[in-house]
């Protein structure tokens, strides 16, 4: 029986998301090693995070990691890292001189080796921006590195830059710990009675906070179990009308009539139209060929 192959997770930023590649080649592996694997964008120095013990394979199989990163390919990244700082002001001096409104320059990445220089960028519109001649300026400059112009999204940019998040946190949740960006949508914010002014419901970068499905599954499916505000609920003091409805704590506010508003948590209530259709059904009739047990005229 064939042995399954080594499958691990590798990450090229300290917060960045996480890739698997089939190490079989290099078994002694372990987590918190480099390794140099062949990307889109040539071969890259990356950061092993975890071995997986039971893959589930795919159809497109893993690629195999090439080799464990030497001390020199370490040295190597780290000094090319240093002139990324540089050449990313190059860039934006450039993209003004040539006039490139709506187009920001937001970092320069070098592989490991040097031999590719990428530019993220960003832009204020959804046209395609034409940066033909920035980057063969750029590769001319910075020969013979491969120079290529790379566009990213408003929460990318935000995740590169960092910086105090909206809510006050000090370091924004994209740069502290997101590995990748889920979708969000204004649903999200209703389902948690958040209030939908742009200001509440919006991040750093523009777009909806990525906090918003933090705890969305747990108010959808708490809200399954609860009645709806304006739902007639019968309770341990009568009958009333539901007035709010918190989700997490799994309780409901009710207005009773003579009493006041009043909160029952979700066992302490019952949906007043089931136990009415239960009453009316009581109150019919049995039918002629009905089997319930009737009164012995007889014995009477």
């Amino acid at each position: 029986m064939p042995m399954p192959p080594l499958i691990v997770g590798v990450r090229f930023a300290q917060i960045g998301k996480v890739y698997h590649f089939d190490a079989s080649s290099t078994p002694e592996i372990k987590a918190g090693d480099h390794v140099i694997v062949e990307t889109s964008r040539g071969k890259q120095l990356a950061e092993v995070t975890q071995l997986i013990k039971n893959p589930v394979s795919t159809a497109e199989g893993w690629k195999l990691i090439e080799r464990l990163a030497t001390p020199r390919d370490l040295v190597l990244r780290r000094t090319w890292a240093q002139k990324e700082l540089e050449t990313m002001i190059a860039c934006r001096e450039r993209a003004a001189q040539l006039k490139l409104r709506g187009v920001k320059v937001v970092a320069a990445e070098y592989s490991f080796d040097g031999t590719r220089l990428t530019f993220m960028f960003s832009t204020e519109s959804e046209d395609k921006a034409d940066l033909k001649s920035l980057r063969h300026d750029m590769q001319k400059l910075y020969q013979p590195s491969q120079v290529e112009m790379r566009q990213i999204g408003p929460r990318d940019v935000a995740k590169m830059l960092g910086g105090m998040g909206a809510c006050g946190l000090e370091t924004r949740c994209c740069s502290k710990f997101l590995t990748e960006f889920s979708p969000i949508s204004i649903k999200m914010a209703k389902e948690q009675g958040i209030s939908l002014t742009p200001q509440e419901i919006t991040g750093m970068c523009g777009r909806l906070r990525c906090c918003l499905v933090y705890e969305y599954e747990q108010y959808a499916a708490a809200r399954k179990e609860l009645p709806k505000r304006n739902k007639r609920v019968v309770t341990p003091m009568g009958e009333g009308k539901v007035m709010d409805v918190s989700p997490l704590l799994m309780t409901v506010r009710v207005e009773l009539p003579d009493v006041g508003a009043r909160e029952f948590s979700r066992e302490e209530i019952e949906p007043w139209d089931e136990l009415e259709a239960l009453r009316r059904k009581s109150q019919q009739p049995c039918a002629e060929d009905c089997n319930c047990t009737k009164p012995d005229k007889d014995k009477a």
